[in-house]
């Protein structure tokens, strides 16, 4: 009898929608998973369920408040809990060579520094946290080059990237373009001359997708899509003229490659996070999956069409930064945060979002950061001038 080898992980964000599904994997395989370690922000309702489900070692929650009542109520379960209280602690934990593989789903910049730690010390990490790369793809890439760690998308376009390259048998030199598809959000059809009136609620709701409301926002202004062009860029070392976007609102097929023959090779696959999570949580294995498969005779037709650069000046302003390089990219990523907060909070309209984002992005150009320090420091800089 085969004896089956537990993938040990820990799940940084596990409250938020990446991490909500992840651990649906980890359920649907119990004999092959075992996590070690939780984080969250502030649901603490919901991490003391997760704690509950898979007993893990440590689990870290970043509101102090609910750090408290944590530590109080661990003290009651019949199993040790270590509270982690810091991101010290945290990155001693990441070190545990017990640990395989960190799913990073940590909303935001605030990836940077776990998904730093975990590469430093020659871990897997599954990133969620595109922001990571865009603030700082040029650090994480070397980290994982040169501490023998490596990091797998599990952007559903990315992951569908990873496996249509693998045609090319790692000759990049095969490859004419890649394109990432768009699903176009709830907004592809609606007049641009009305965008002044969309509301928060309109803006949440995902024609295709069920994500959390950051991700939900960037998908309508298409800031999604550029960050995922950026993130691209890294993750394959692909030039920006060759990566191409396609709006495509069936959200079936979710990325393309193009070799120089002139032949395509399309992913194909339902709008369920659960299969680029699961991909990257067994790879290089495939499991069995057990969420509903792709019908091809009911999916009925697949249309693509060049996006609207002008409606959504965001994803023009991705391509731009990304091709400026530099401390571009971040500073439009922070800029673009703030102002997805605030617009979720009602404070400012759907136009300004973009609007906010050029003038930080003109305010801020020249500047130069190097260490991944220094762009922590820039990250919150940037934030805290948009803020004002």
């Amino acid at each position: 009898m085969q004896t089956i080898v537990k993938k040990r992980l820990c799940i940084l964000g596990s409250t938020g929608s990446i991490g909500t599904q992840a651990l649906d994997i980890v359920r649907a395989f119990p004999d092959h998973f075992e996590v070690i370690g939780l984080s969250a922000g502030t649901k603490l309702d919901l991490l003391k369920t997760q704690i509950l489900n898979h007993t893990p070692q440590w689990v870290m929650i970043r509101d102090n408040a609910a750090r408290e009542a944590l530590r109080t109520w661990a003290a009651t379960l019949p199993f040790s809990l270590h509270i982690l209280d810091t991101e010290a602690d945290l990155t001693t934990a990441l070190s545990d060579p017990a640990l395989d593989v960190v799913i990073m789903a940590i909303v935001g910049t605030a990836a940077l520094i776990p998904t730093a730690a975990a590469l430093l010390v020659g871990k897997t990490v599954g990133l969620a946290s595109k922001e990571v790369l865009v603030a700082a793809g040029d650090i994480m890439m070397d980290l994982a080059r040169r501490h023998g760690g490596s990091l797998l998308p599990i952007d559903s376009e990315h992951a569908a990237l990873q496996q249509c390259m693998t045609s090319l048998n790692g000759d990049s030199s095969q490859l004419s373009r890649v394109i990432l598809t768009a699903s176009g959000g709830p907004f592809r059809t609606r007049n641009p001359v009305t965008f002044a009136d969309i509301t928060p609620a309109e803006a949440l709701k995902h024609p295709r997708w069920q994500m959390g409301p950051k991700i939900s926002i960037d998908s309508a202004t298409l800031m999604n899509k550029g960050l995922e062009v950026i993130e691209a860029h890294y993750l394959f070392d692909i030039a920006y003229d060759n990566i191409e976007v396609l709006v495509h609102p069936q959200s079936i097929v979710h990325a393309m490659t193009e070799s120089i023959d002139g032949n395509i090779i399309a992913h194909l696959g339902p709008p369920d996070m659960r299969f680029p999570i699961q991909y990257v949580m067994t790879y290089p294995d495939k499991w069995i999956a057990p969420w509903p498969r792709l019908d091809i005779t009911q999916m009925g037709a697949l249309t693509f069409e060049p996006p609207d650069f002008e409606a959504f000046p965001l994803l023009k302003m991705a391509y731009a930064c990304g091709r400026a390089g530099g401390s571009l990219p971040l500073v439009m990523n922070a800029a673009n945060e703030v102002l997805v907060s605030h617009f979720l909070a009602g404070r400012i309209s759907f136009l300004e979002i973009a609007q906010g984002v050029e003038k930080t992005v003109v305010h801020f150009s020249g500047r130069h950061v190097q260490t991944l320090a220094d762009r922590v420091a820039l990250d919150i800089e940037v934030k805290r001038h948009v803020s004002q």
